[in-house]
């Protein structure tokens, strides 16, 4: 079976366990934007609770571009704010030190594209997983997919609702579960930065 989905920003755990289950991943590309999702933000786990790093667009929310053509504006210091948010999240973590070097190239680095943006993450995650995910992209739009062939996850994990997903999401221990309690299906950085290599273990399971 082949999961669909669409290109998201550090994608919730659920999107690699699930990608990692199938070992077939087809990435959306013919996709208007859709606002208000994982395509330009992820969520981490805060000393003060969860936060939301959401990547500036032009047009805004109101962009009504193809995916591939949505464009990042870098008039916003949005990558400096959301490494500093990575390192204040995570510099106690058990596996920062372990990733933070390779990671942080990519908050230096400068991108126009949103599309080049995830898509460099998606490869440089799946590589730190160390896992077999086979990743192919849609060939036209498609409204639906046969079920018994694809998971069509499409549009299906979005921020108002990702904690719904927690029942199918691993737990492990989480850098500030003492005063927030654990914290379900966040960003995949979460889980590296908490887990490193048994990561992978984790998604598995």
């Amino acid at each position: 079976m082949t999961i669909v989905s669409d290109l998201q920003y550090f994608a919730p755990v659920i999107e690699y366990k699930n990608s990692i289950k199938f070992r077939y991943f087809k990435i959306e590309q013919y996709e208007a934007w859709q606002k208000m999702s994982f395509r330009n933000r992820c969520i981490i786990a805060g000393a003060n609770g969860l936060l939301h790093l959401s990547i500036p667009v032009e047009g805004g929310r109101h962009s009504d571009k193809m995916i591939r053509e949505v464009k990042i504006d870098n008039s916003h210091r949005w990558q400096i704010l959301h490494w500093r948010s990575i390192v204040s999240a995570y510099n106690r973590s058990p596996w920062f030190e372990f990733y933070k070097d390779d990671m942080e190239v990519f908050y230096h680095a400068k991108y126009d594209w949103l599309w080049d943006w995830n898509l460099d993450l998606l490869h440089w995650t799946i590589k730190k997983l160390r896992v077999d995910v086979e990743i192919g992209f849609t060939e036209t739009w498609q409204k639906d997919y046969p079920p018994g062939e694809f998971l069509d996850m499409r549009g299906k994990v979005l921020p108002k609702n990702f904690e719904s997903f927690a029942g199918s999401c691993p737990a492990y221990k989480q850098v500030f579960e003492d005063r927030l309690g654990f914290k379900s299906n966040l960003s995949i950085i979460d889980l590296l930065f908490c887990e490193g290599p048994d990561a992978a273990r984790l998604l598995k399971e």
